[in-house]
């Protein structure tokens, strides 16, 4: 633009000296200067950044996601806010130290971004679908409360102890062993005679904690008798010391189902969706045998929506597929607000799987 304005100067222009050509130029750089540096004022937005690393400027905008994920209460803002801070500089850090080592071209990184930048979009598609779910009434509330006895108003409380060994240490001498033994503490005699590493812990979980056919067999078990459970590289023996009533009331309990109930219809109508968007797409399975198996279960939840993709899945129990109690083995009963604390190095997911190890 300044070569343009120099030249039609020399062309229409009375005849001038060269030092009279040079103090136009010299007053369009500076005017084309000034503009420049209030553009760059007014992009810089004064007041937004809370720091600088390496040039590199920190905002207020970054540290407000921060809280919003952190879920801050406002009394805590003040001191999380110094703290979110730093995590974010040593975040700018890390990322500029390893831009250094060029690992954000490294092909598992750039993988992990595509997914990343996938979940994402894909996430923020299904909520704007289907995140403004109408809370159920009252008398919803109430009458899932009212038809799930088990979980609410006749609910058991277990207390039981466990031993845990690793899985390859599971022999058929070590199940011969437990099947003989009539306690929990000969078990861990006999391993301490052979030599097997364990641990031991106590655990309280409910039958609304379990499901249904395994809170049966809890309950109709004798007090101490022992069953085994094996969840991965772990194997757990475990007995029921005490069953006693744990009732949880309608006003104690109606928080979370609400909240059950809210993400169940989530679920439904994010399955509708992608039952909608696979039926107006083109499809075709290059591999032919990658192609699903119409007689297999859905190897996802709610008819393959990933419980991750649905505004607030974590935040509650996940529904069957029809609609009704809530599944078993994944989490999927409401444990009622005011439910007793899990112990500690337990874990759920093999009491909740483990009917099948039962003696």
């Amino acid at each position: 633009m300044n070569t343009y304005h120099l030249a039609a100067m020399k062309t229409t222009s009375a005849p001038s000296t060269p030092k009279r050509v040079l103090c136009a130029a010299l007053i369009l750089v500076a005017a084309t200067l000034s503009a420049c540096g209030d553009k760059a004022t007014k992009e810089k937005k004064p007041g937004q950044a809370l720091a600088s690393v390496n040039g590199e400027e920190v905002t207020v905008l970054q540290l407000n996601e921060e809280l919003q994920r952190a879920g801050v209460t406002a009394a805590q803002q003040d001191t999380a806010s110094k703290q979110l801070l730093q995590v974010l500089i040593d975040r700018q850090l890390l990322q500029e130290a390893a831009a250094k080592e060029n690992l954000d071209r490294d092909p598992k990184v750039m993988q992990a971004i595509d997914r990343a930048k996938s979940l994402i979009i894909a996430q923020a598609y299904l909520q704007k679908r289907v995140g403004n779910v109408t809370k159920p009434t009252s008398k919803e509330v109430e009458d899932y409360f009212n038809a799930h006895p088990e979980f609410f108003s006749n609910r058991k409380q277990f207390s039981m102890s466990e031993i845990v060994i690793g899985a390859n240490d599971l022999t058929p001498e070590v199940r011969a062993a437990a099947d003989s033994a009539k306690s929990l503490e000969e078990v861990a005699v006999w391993m301490d005679a052979h030599k097997i590493k364990y641990g031991r812990t106590q655990i309280t979980r409910s039958t609304a904690d379990v499901p249904p056919q395994l809170s049966s067999k809890l309950l109709g078990m004798p007090k101490g008798q022992l069953f085994v459970v094996k969840e991965g590289p772990r194997a757990m023996f475990i007995s029921v010391n005490e069953v006693k009533d744990a009732p949880v009331t309608l006003a104690v309990a109606a928080p979370q189902i609400e909240q059950f109930l809210v993400n169940k219809k989530n679920k439904e109508l994010a399955s509708a969706e992608l039952q909608r968007l696979r039926a107006d797409a083109k499809i075709e399975y290059i591999n032919k045998s990658m192609m699903p198996d119409p007689k297999a279960a859905p190897a996802m939840p709610a008819g393959g929506v990933p419980t991750s993709a649905v505004a607030g899945a974590d935040a509650a129990p996940v529904a069957d597929q029809n609609g009704g109690t809530p599944a078993a083995g994944a989490g999927a009963t409401p444990a009622p607000a005011g439910a007793p604390d899990r112990d500690n190095g337990t874990d759920k997911a093999a009491l909740d799987r483990g009917v099948a190890g039962l003696k």
